[in-house]
């Protein structure tokens, strides 16, 4: 594609109680100022031929603010005000028709080209999810436009995707917040969902945080952040062969170990984090960081943090996995000394790991450094 061609060109001609022409381009390449409050979209008004204005406020909703192109109307004045014309209903509807017309021809671009939409999403995805946020009268055809990356592959999902492929006893449309798609993947968090099949979707841009809780659900599926609340993965059924069996049955000792390591983790982590429970979403790693079910998704928190005194009222819940072979230590660890300075440093080591994979500053980078010495010493002293 040239620098100056367009990914997409749209020329109708509309008719009824009024008339007027469209030709519309999306544009191959982003704007520099796309994220600019003061831009304005790059479509001309014409009337009978003859230039009236450009960036007409109310003509083109601002999640569509990367067009550019003409339209030329056969029925409004030749001589009216450009404050006149953002107040005109004559506008406001042509701004509906214009707007559904380029949405439906996206989502059919999306349908039938989904290796071409993936360009056009790359680029403007983030700004057409603000219409999510701040166009009700658009909300439903964007969701039909919308599409995210997924643990499902590389190819983008549409929400009509993946509550098509939801799993039996599956209530929620799953999803994780992150600063990037690499992020999003790597969280410990996503484990026991891959395990069981589950597809979760990658939210990564910021105006997500924003959307999401005025959306709410889609087709009656509720959206439910992975790193908030429990995961109430028990309910839902797993068709994946290699999927991890059920975890036998503790024996009534190691129960009441696993009881005791948690309330002393409490004890040791007491103003640190919220509460330390067990976790049903953790796989291969020990410890995880999720938000309480009445707080703001875990990513959010962060974006929060530049507010004062954010840390002090809003915690996190440490999770812990209580088959991961570290876990188990402890709980010996706790059978022998509940008290020792070992148990104490891998406790705060451990929450420390979980912050890093947060992208969570630490609290005490040199205690931290001092505690995996120690860990590492002590290891290559038993090899």
């Amino acid at each position: 594609m040239s620098i100056d061609e367009p990914w997409m060109t749209l020329h109708w001609r509309a008719e009824g109680s009024f008339e007027y022409t469209n030709l519309l381009f999306v544009p191959g390449m982003k704007p520099f100022d796309l994220y600019d409050p003061r831009r304005h979209h790059g479509v001309k008004l014409y009337v009978k031929r003859v230039f009236i204005t450009d960036g007409l406020d109310g003509l083109i909703p601002p999640f569509l603010r990367f067009l550019k192109g003409v339209v030329d109307s056969e029925d409004l004045p030749l001589n009216i005000s450009r404050e006149m014309l953002q107040n005109n209903p004559m506008v406001t509807k042509m701004s509906l028709a214009i707007t559904r017309k380029v949405l439906d021809s996206l989502q059919e671009k999306a349908e039938k080209h989904p290796g071409e939409f993936f360009e056009f999403w790359s680029l403007f995805g983030p700004v057409v999810k603000e219409g999510l946020y701040d166009a009700h009268s658009h909300r439903e055809a964007l969701c039909r436009v919308v599409r995210f990356h997924s643990t499902n592959g590389d190819s983008l999902v549409s929400l009509a995707d993946y509550v098509g492929r939801m799993k039996e006893g599956q209530e929620h449309i799953y999803y994780i917040s992150a600063g990037d798609l690499q992020s999003a993947k790597n969280h410990p968090q996503l484990e026991a969902f891959k395990a069981k099949g589950i597809e979760v979707l990658f939210m990564t841009d910021t105006i997500d945080e924003f959307w999401l809780p005025i959306q709410a659900e889609y087709k009656g599926k509720k959206f439910k952040s992975v790193t908030r609340g429990s995961a109430e993965l028990s309910k839902i059924a797993s068709d994946k062969k290699d999927a991890p069996a059920k975890t036998l049955k503790e024996s009534a000792s190691s129960v009441d170990l696993t009881e005791k390591l948690v309330a002393q983790l409490k004890s040791i982590l007491s103003g640190e984090v919220k509460d330390v429970c067990l976790s049903e979403r953790l796989v291969d790693s020990p410890v995880c960081l999720v938000a309480p079910e009445n707080d703001v998704d875990i990513h959010m928190q962060r974006l929060l943090k530049k507010s004062q005194d954010y840390e002090k009222t809003h915690q996190h819940i440490l999770e812990i996995n209580s088959n991961h072979p570290v876990i188990q230590k402890m709980k010996t660890m706790v059978a022998n000394d509940a008290s020792s300075e070992l148990l104490k440093d891998t406790a705060f080591l451990l929450l420390d790991q979980a912050k890093i994979i947060e992208g969570e500053p630490l609290k005490n980078p040199t205690e931290f450094v001092r505690r995996m010495s120690l860990a590492i010493e002590k290891g290559l002293l038993a090899g």
